[in-house]
């Protein structure tokens, strides 16, 4: 795992364009799957049943929603990048999201995080992430997204 530690706005700025954080690797199960079905009322069977899923998918197994996987940016995020005197953190939206390659049931996962953008707002710094979720072994990643967020200070 690679992690960053920004002390200050001017420290962030040095960072542009540069990789911050790669995080380890995480398994998606299928316990997973069925519970952000659940929750997200997507129970399709691509997703949440591995028998019809073997038989009928081209993937020939079940596959993680696209949004389970884009929600574990936060958790990567949090895992590989820290601020100093933070009061709170916000999800403040994203620009570009693309799904690019399926990711199957008990696949794992990591974050490759480059600081995109930084700037000083009132309480803090708002700051643009691009994020590359890669599955492992596998060449072309699950998902790029650009995340924004906001880092308020005490």
């Amino acid at each position: 795992m690679i992690t960053t530690k920004f002390e200050s706005l001017s420290e962030m700025k040095n960072f542009l364009g540069k990789e911050i954080g790669v995080s380890d690797w995480f398994q998606i199960t299928q316990k997973q799957i069925n519970a952000f079905g659940k929750v997200t009322f997507d129970e399709q069977w691509i997703h949440t049943n591995p028998e019809k899923a073997k038989k009928n998918s081209p993937y020939g197994e079940p596959i993680a929603h696209g949004f389970l996987i884009l929600s574990l940016i936060p958790k990567f995020l949090t895992e590989t990048i820290s601020f100093a005197n933070v009061k709170m953190g916000i999800n403040y939206g994203m620009d570009k999201v693309r799904f690019m390659n399926a990711t199957p049931v008990n696949a794992r996962i990591r974050a490759r995080i480059t600081l995109a953008e930084v700037s000083e707002i009132s309480g803090g710094v708002k700051y643009k992430t691009e994020v590359v979720l890669e599955l492992e072994n596998v060449e072309k990643p699950a998902c790029y997204a650009e995340m924004i967020a906001i880092m308020l200070v005490e």
